[in-house]
């Protein structure tokens, strides 16, 4: 039988032949498109011609190119539609791939091919994406080993292929716990205080595994409405001691000594590479630029929030306390946090859950693009999925050209990560005079339909809609040279840009009013809800900024270290996070074990970047606030300098060039009302 992932997709717009892979597929089309590169690796290198910026920079920028694409189908499924199988693949195959990408980064005569194209790079146009892309070149072969010798580069190898087996398993371990646990119900007044949609829900959660009664698992949509909702302290509380021990079990699939392993691993590479630390190593190709930079930022947020933040806390306590709750814990806080924002503003999420079907918050969605870039999508379904809940459009620009495919994958399974995120099955770029399109997909975990109800979404559910479409837009408007460069290859502080800003309009009456509408009478959302929702965006600000730094704050100490950690993982979190700790100590908690995005991602060193970003962000939406937030004119600059341009240039180089200044922190003070206007 033909390997499908070793010959051009034949199919619409090239689109992956889901129905046609199966697992078995991928360990022989690695294997495969290996030599392949490697193979083209080599011809560059035996070129007897003088290195030139075209045969050597942009030929190994091109080499490699079915890897990518068959990396990207089988890591994508096993973080959105894993198996056994599939995942037993993704851990045979990345040792060699880490082998594969050493093998070109440490590679000393290819190396000697950059260095003499390096030496003459004014030759190429200040400020272009070529003059970007040798720079990038020349700065990975050193950041990936190139100078290292001896002993030091076995050992830089042995290192980077350990660290890409342990990072999937840690993500394997916080997939395992999340499905592990379940919280059966079969006494229905141990339902009190649950809406009918959420327990709806469970029995149907508890039908699908075959049980009687009811069914809560760790996965967001079944988990958080049980923390708002639920009446029943005790059982709030196992709930949320087992969401805040995954991977801190002692059991099989504890994350302990990976994160210390992990941990371990990040600063020896670091030092091999001559950085004091992990951080040093990676702040190197950030906006923020340092260690001591970041802290500053952190610092500076914490000060201005931390005394929001105790006040948000001393509320909840205070209507707690009312109740008869003596010291109010974390299981305590959401259930009545929620309170006390329904009694302040009239306003929850069961209210407002109702205007907020799924269907019509993503014509919604769409229709936003439209309005602000001239986009318009057009549902295919004739199209390979890899899940029958995924829905496929085409994506069309103004002038009618086509932009990019895009899948949407909207609801929890056992076989899928928790979260949401945007990723891509293909980046654009420019093969000669073609321009690429790219594939793109927003993966999710939304409340999913239930018996007669359809999908209805939370508001906060309604603004990650907008973050990762920001994302996506980032991928399907990307129109740049070189697919290193392309959409969402940027700077990891830079990244959230395009994604935080379009949260903005969640709360603007222009859109918000287009898209609630009653899934049941079709009478749209009242103005006076609308006025509560925006009321209610600057309700516990302070808590939701210091929650956000204090995972900040414990990235960074993970990644400051100059030795690895030998003793608890727990107190070692509990140190690095103690400025922003605001409930009592839980035994048995800890962020560090499932914090996916730093031990199973890319945001080692960087997770203040979703910070960073907001400045970012706030700073940018004042110009659509002053011009109008449909305003077409200040859309196209966004476009044509954000969106369009990747990782073309230096990303401030970018924003000035929007912005006609660099970003202020005061208006994302003054937006989540922590600086008075």
């Amino acid at each position: 039988m033909s390997n499908p992932l070793l010959s051009e997709f034949n199919t619409p717009f090239g689109s992956v032949p889901f129905r046609s892979i199966i697992p078995g597929h991928f360990e022989p089309a690695i294997d495969a498109a290996l030599a392949a590169g490697r193979a083209e690796v080599d011809a560059i290198i035996s070129n007897s011609d003088a290195p030139t910026f075209e045969n050597s920079v942009v030929a190994l920028e091109r080499a490699g190119k079915q890897l990518s694409v068959i990396g990207s189908v089988l890591f994508n499924l096993n973080h959105a539609n894993t198996n056994e199988a599939i995942q037993e693949a993704a851990r045979n195959v990345s040792p060699r791939l880490a082998q594969y990408s050493n093998d070109i980064w440490m590679n000393k005569q290819l190396f000697e091919r950059v260095k003499i194209v390096y030496a003459d790079r004014n030759k190429l146009a200040e400020g272009s994406a070529e003059q970007k892309l040798l720079d990038d070149t020349y700065k990975a072969f050193v950041r990936r080993g190139a100078l290292l010798d001896g002993e030091k580069a076995e050992r830089y190898r042995a290192v980077t292929e350990e660290l890409s087996t342990l990072t999937l398993q840690f993500g394997e371990n916080v997939l395992a716990e999340t499905n592990d646990y379940k919280l059966h119900i079969t006494d229905s007044a141990d339902l009190d205080g649950l809406p009918a949609t959420v327990k709806d829900a469970a029995a149907a959660k508890a039908a699908a595994l075959k049980m009687d009664g009811w069914v809560f698992t760790l996965h967001f949509p079944s988990y958080m409405p049980f923390m708002k909702y639920s009446t029943r302290r005790n059982l709030r509380e196992q709930l949320s001691k087992a969401y805040s021990s995954r991977g801190n079990n002692g059991n099989t699939h504890d994350n302990n000594e990976l994160v210390k392993r992990i941990s371990a691993l990040r600063i020896e590479k670091a030092n091999l590479l001559g950085y004091g630390t992990y951080a040093d190593y990676v702040l190197e190709e950030r906006m923020a630029g340092s260690k001591d930079r970041v802290m500053a930022f952190l610092d500076e947020l914490l000060q201005a929030s931390l005394p929001f933040a105790e006040q948000d806390v001393r509320d909840v306590a205070a209507l707690a306390a009312a109740d008869g709750v003596e010291t109010l814990q974390r299981w305590d806080f959401a259930y009545y946090g929620e309170k006390l924002k329904t009694s302040r503003y009239n306003v929850n999420d069961e209210m407002t859950r109702p205007y907020f079907k799924l269907d019509d918050v993503e014509r919604g969605v769409f229709d936003f693009a439209h309005r602000l870039f001239g986009l318009s999508f057009v549902r295919n379904e004739i199209i390979d999925v890899y899940h029958s809940d995924i829905k496929v459009f085409e994506v069309y620009d103004a002038d009618g050209s086509f932009l990019s495919l895009l899948y949407l994958d909207y609801f929890p399974r056992p076989e899928k990560q928790g979260g949401a995120w945007m990723t891509s099955f293909k980046d654009q770029h420019f093969d000669g005079e073609i321009d690429v399109r790219p594939h793109i997909s927003i993966v999710t975990n939304f409340t999913p339909a239930s018996g007669d109800v359809p999908s209805l979404l939370t508001f906060n559910e309604v603004k990650t809609f907008l973050h990762e479409f920001g994302h996506a837009l980032h991928g399907m408007l990307s129109r740049v040279r070189f697919e290193s460069q392309s959409g969402t290859k940027v700077y990891r502080d830079f990244v959230e840009l395009p994604s935080q800003i379009l949260e903005n309009w969640a709360t603007e009456k222009e859109w918000l009013s287009n898209i609630a509408v009653h899934y049941i009478t079709g009478e749209p959302i009242p103005n006076d809800m609308i006025d509560n929702i925006i009321a209610a965006e600057l309700f516990q600000s302070g808590y939701a900024t210091v929650r956000q730094l204090s995972f900040g704050y414990n990235d960074m100490a993970w990644h400051s270290l100059v030795a690895p950690v030998t003793g608890s993982v727990t107190l070692f979190e509990d140190d690095a996070m103690a400025s922003t700790e605001l409930f009592p100590k839980v035994d048995g908690s800890c962020v560090s074990t499932a914090f996916s995005h730093i031990f199973d991602g890319g945001y080692a060193a960087g997770y203040y970047g979703y910070k960073w970003a907001e400045v970012l962000d706030a700073d940018a939406f004042e110009l659509f606030r002053e011009r109008g937030v449909f305003d077409k004119t200040t859309a196209a600059a966004f476009r044509k300098e954000i969106l369009e341009k990747g990782g073309s240039d230096h990303p401030m180089n970018l924003y000035r060039r929007f912005r006609g200044a660099e970003p202020s922190v005061a208006p994302l003070l003054l937006r989540s009302g922590l600086l008075k206007g």
